[in-house]
């Protein structure tokens, strides 16, 4: 008996999209479609997407797809024995979403002419390592090498001479996930285009990693152009602001302490037992704050290293001075707050039991934040017969 998923809700409900992709920023951008209500087929091949191996397992399932999948209609197809069933897919949807190497799409003879040829509406999102076109564009490349080329990762070290390990990357795949939200944002707006402005007829999206990845680098392309400037590695610091930075802790904790503005800074140093540092000329206004941010630092520092994190978050935050512990995953499943809002859910996978997922960051009036959960990331295959049988008719 085919697998029928739960009726969904948020503002995506009818949006029909078809995900072509594999690993993670397509994924990603059609989670977060699906998220938003949007019914999400993703295509996998016979062996599953190679994200389904990876991560901790439970009962021989790994728990990373239970929200990597979740909300979507697993379909098991190859895509080089059938491109007719894909076309009949992609004939009934309103967006594809493909993160193949540039022609990829092509060689299996579903490349833009050939969907438009099926769905002269249909919005095609492709998302790449470095685009549709230039000279790399056939270079092969995951998130760390968008973080690299797009100039995060020269960023995440710490200030010349400091240190001689290699810049660290952020800890998860952000170069994907730029990219993915990246192309969500940029399909709505096609869409947009086409049913609200009325043209009537789909687009091709191209999105890459690299370019992700360099539209957060603020304003350093101006600053360059203006007189050769290089911003450089700042560490935990903020160098045009002060005091701005993270701090070592008696219980081996950090904490994050943004104290930058002059009400603050008056505050922070009444907490720290330092009122007179709000008077000094060294540290009265922001401009000297950051000249002599090394002293400043060292002062609060010498508070922080005497209590743990957070009795001292505790502290600076009665004064409303901004701080935070750095939260590792168990801090944020336990946090009331995330909890209230329901940030962290619990949810049960029917594949890997009792879990914990992330809610919406996302929210609309109406909507419960916990519905963003219809279902975890389903068994491959689950709604193959669903899709093909049901959806399209066969």
């Amino acid at each position: 008996m085919a697998t029928v998923p739960p009726p969904r809700t948020g503002p995506l409900v009818g949006l029909k999209v078809l995900e072509l992709g594999h690993y993670i920023a397509g994924p990603f951008c059609t989670r977060v479609l699906a998220d938003l209500g949007a019914e999400v087929i993703k295509v996998e091949p016979p062996g599953g997407d190679p994200v389904r191996g990876w991560g901790a397992k439970a009962n021989g399932h790994p728990v990373w797809f239970s929200i990597h999948g979740r909300n979507k209609l697993s379909v098991v197809l190859d895509l080089k024995r059938d491109r007719a069933t894909a076309l009949l897919l992609a004939a009934r949807a309103d967006v594809v979403v493909e993160n193949f190497r540039p022609g990829g799409l092509e060689r299996l003879g579903l490349g833009p002419d050939a969907l438009h040829a099926v769905n002269p509406r249909l919005v095609i999102a492709r998302v790449s390592g470095y685009g549709q076109d230039g000279p790399y564009r056939d270079r092969p490349s995951f998130g760390a090498i968008g973080e690299a080329m797009g100039g995060l990762r020269h960023l995440t070290g710490q200030p010349p001479g400091a240190s001689e390990l290699p810049p660290p990357r952020c800890g998860v795949s952000i170069g994907d996930d730029l990219a993915g939200l990246y192309a969500a944002i940029a399909l709505l707006a096609a869409v947009y285009q086409r049913d609200v402005t009325g043209t009537g007829r789909g687009r091709v999206i191209d999105v890459n990693l690299a370019d992700s990845v360099l539209s957060l680098m603020e304003g350093m392309l101006p600053e360059y152009a203006l007189d050769g400037r290089v911003r450089q590695p700042q560490g935990a610091a903020i160098a045009t602001a002060a005091p701005t930075n993270t701090y070592p802790c008696a219980d081996g904790k950090w904490l994050c302490v943004a104290g930058n503005s002059d009400p603050i800074f008056r505050r922070l140093a009444g907490v720290i037992g330092r009122p007179e540092l709000a008077d000094d000329a060294r540290f009265r206004d922001n401009q000297g704050r950051c000249a002599h941010a090394g002293e400043l630092d060292a002062l609060i520092a010498a508070w922080t290293r005497g209590l743990p994190a957070a009795a001292a978050e505790t502290l600076l935050e009665a004064a409303e001075v901004p701080a935070s512990r750095l939260f590792d995953i168990a801090d944020i499943a336990a946090d009331p707050h995330f909890r209230a809002r329901q940030s962290v859910l619990p949810v049960h996978d029917p594949l890997i039991g009792d879990t914990l997922h992330f809610g919406a960051a996302m929210r609309f009036d109406g909507d419960p934040p916990g519905a963003v959960v219809g279902w975890p990331g389903p068994a491959l295959g689950a709604h193959t017969e669903y899709v093909l049988g049901t959806l399209l008719g066969g």
